[in-house]
C-alpha cells in the first residue's frame, strides 16, 4: 500500500464541526477511507466467510453502521425504533445479497449521516445527560459520540484483519 496522504486526523478540521467534536468526524472518516480500501477487495463468498468461526467481515461493516446509527439517535435523545431493533438482529445473520460495492456505498451513507448530525451539534450540548437502551444506562451527547467512533475503529480494525484472513495475503 502506498500512502499518498496523512491519516484524516493529520488533514486538519473538518469544515462545519464544533473543534471538540473533530476527533469524533476524523475517526469516521478514517473507518470510511478504510472500508473503501478494504472491503472491495472480497468476493461475496470472502465477505461472508467465518474464519475459524470469528465472525465475517461483512458483519463487522454492517455492525459497524448500525451502531453508530443507533449510538447516535441516543445521543439526539431518542430511544431505538423499531427498524432499528429489527436491523440489529438482522446484524448477525450473513446477507449474500449485500457485495462488497453495497456495503461500501452504505457504510458511506452511514458516515455522512453521522457527519451530518456532528454539524448539527452544538458543544454546549456535549454534557448534557442521555440515556441508552431499555435500561436507560447514563451518559451524554459526548459519550456517545465518543463511543460510536470508538466502536466503528473497532469493528472496522476487525474487518481489515478479518479480510486479511480470508484472502491469506498481506494488506
Amino acid at each position: 500500500m502506498t500512502v499518498t496522504e496523512p491519516e484524516v486526523w493529520l488533514r486538519g478540521p473538518i469544515e462545519g464541526v464544533a473543534p471538540l467534536l473533530q476527533p469524533v468526524a476524523h475517526g469516521l472518516l478514517q473507518c470510511g477511507n478504510e472500508v473503501r480500501e478494504t472491503l472491495p477487495r472480497l468476493t461475496v463468498e470472502q465477505l461472508w466467510t467465518r474464519p475459524s468461526g470469528a465472525a465475517p467481515a461483512g458483519f463487522h461493516a454492517r455492525h459497524a453502521m448500525g451502531s453508530l446509527d443507533r449510538l447516535f439517535t441516543y445521543a439526539r435523545g431518542e430511544q431505538l425504533s423499531r427498524e432499528q431493533l429489527a436491523t440489529l438482529a438482522a446484524e448477525k445473520e450473513p446477507d449474500p445479497s449485500l457485495d462488497a460495492a453495497r456495503l461500501v456505498g452504505a457504510f458511506d451513507l452511514a458516515v455522512e449521516r453521522a457527519l451530518a448530525q456532528l454539524r448539527a451539534t452544538g458543544e454546549r450540548t456535549l454534557l448534557e445527560p442521555r440515556e441508552v437502551g431499555r435500561g436507560r444506562l447514563p451518559s451524554t451527547v459526548l459519550g456517545l459520540l465518543f463511543h460510536a467512533t470508538e466502536h466503528t475503529q473497532r469493528h472496522v480494525g476487525q474487518l481489515v484483519t478479518t479480510t486479511l484472513v480470508v484472502r491469506g495475503a498481506q494488506r
